[in-house]
C-alpha cells in the first residue's frame, strides 16, 4: 500500500513536468507549421504573382494543416492539391490564393462558395469577407467542415449541406461566388445570384477546364474573362441532369 502511494504521489509531482513538456511539443509543431507557411507564401504565391496583401495575410494566419487527413499534415504546405476523403480534394494553396485575388474582395462583402471541401477555402475567404455562405453536396465533408471550422472560431462562415447548382437563392444576391468544382457550362442561377458589381470565379469544362472570371457590369451585362487552365473534381449533382436536358 505504502509503495502504491509513494508512486502516486511521484506520478502527481511528474505530472507537470510532463504536461510542460507535452505543450512545448505542441508548440514546437506549430512553430515548424508557421515557417513552412510563411515560406509557402513567399515560395509558391507571392513569387508567383499574387500581390494582394489581403490574401497574402490569410494565407498567412490560416493553418492549412489543420484541413488535411492527419497523415497528410506533412505534405499540408506542398504545392499541390491533396485527397481529403470522398474522392474529393483540397487545392493547392496557389489556386486558392489566385482565386480568392480574382474575386477583389476589400473586407464588407457577402461571399457564396459552391464546393466546401475540407472548409480551407471558406477560412481563407472569411479572413478577409464579412459573410460566407458555403454549400457542401456531400453530408460527411459538409460535416466535418462545419465542426472544424466552429472549433476554429469562424462566426461568419456559415455551411449547408445542399446541391450547389442552384446556390442560394434566399441569401441572394452575393457580391462574389466562387465554385470550387467544375461544371460543363456556366450555371444560369449563380449568374442571376451575382449582385450587379460583382464577381465569380469557376472551372468550367470536361476533359478541358479552365477558370472564367464573371464580372457583372452595374446594367446587368455579363463578361466572361478566360484566366487559367486548371484540373478541378467535376461538379456532381442537378448540374449532371441539366447537361442531359
Amino acid at each position: 500500500m505504502k509503495n502504491i502511494i509513494k508512486m502516486c504521489l511521484v506520478a502527481l509531482l511528474l505530472l507537470p513536468a510532463i504536461q510542460n513538456c507535452t505543450a512545448q511539443q505542441e508548440n514546437s509543431a506549430d512553430d515548424i507549421y508557421t515557417r513552412r507557411r510563411l515560406k509557402m507564401v513567399k515560395k509558391q504565391i507571392q513569387a508567383r504573382g499574387i500581390k494582394d496583401t489581403l490574401v497574402l495575410n490569410a494565407m498567412k494566419k490560416v493553418a492549412r494543416q489543420l484541413f488535411v487527413p492527419e497523415n497528410l499534415k506533412e505534405m499540408a504546405y506542398w504545392d499541390r492539391p491533396l485527397p481529403i476523403g470522398e474522392n474529393q480534394t483540397i487545392s493547392q494553396p496557389y489556386i486558392v490564393a489566385f482565386m480568392t485575388e480574382k474575386l477583389g474582395l476589400k473586407g464588407k462583402e457577402k461571399v457564396l462558395e459552391i464546393g466546401t471541401g475540407s472548409g480551407y477555402q471558406a477560412a481563407i475567404l472569411a479572413e478577409i469577407a464579412k459573410e460566407v455562405y458555403t454549400i457542401e453536396i456531400i453530408p460527411a465533408l459538409g460535416e466535418k467542415a462545419r465542426q472544424r471550422l466552429q472549433k476554429l472560431g469562424y462566426k461568419n462562415i456559415h455551411v449547408k449541406i445542399g446541391d450547389g447548382y442552384r446556390g442560394l437563392p434566399e441569401q441572394a444576391p452575393f457580391d462574389a461566388i466562387i465554385v470550387t468544382a467544375a461544371p460543363p457550362f456556366l450555371p444560369q442561377p449563380l449568374i442571376d445570384q451575382l449582385k450587379r458589381g460583382g464577381r465569380m470565379i469557376i472551372p468550367v469544362g470536361d476533359s478541358y477546364q479552365e477558370l472564367v472570371l464573371i464580372t457583372k457590369e452595374m446594367d446587368g451585362s455579363i463578361k466572361k474573362k478566360s484566366v487559367l487552365p486548371v484540373i478541378f473534381v467535376p461538379m456532381t449533382g442537378e448540374v449532371q441532369k441539366q447537361r442531359k436536358k
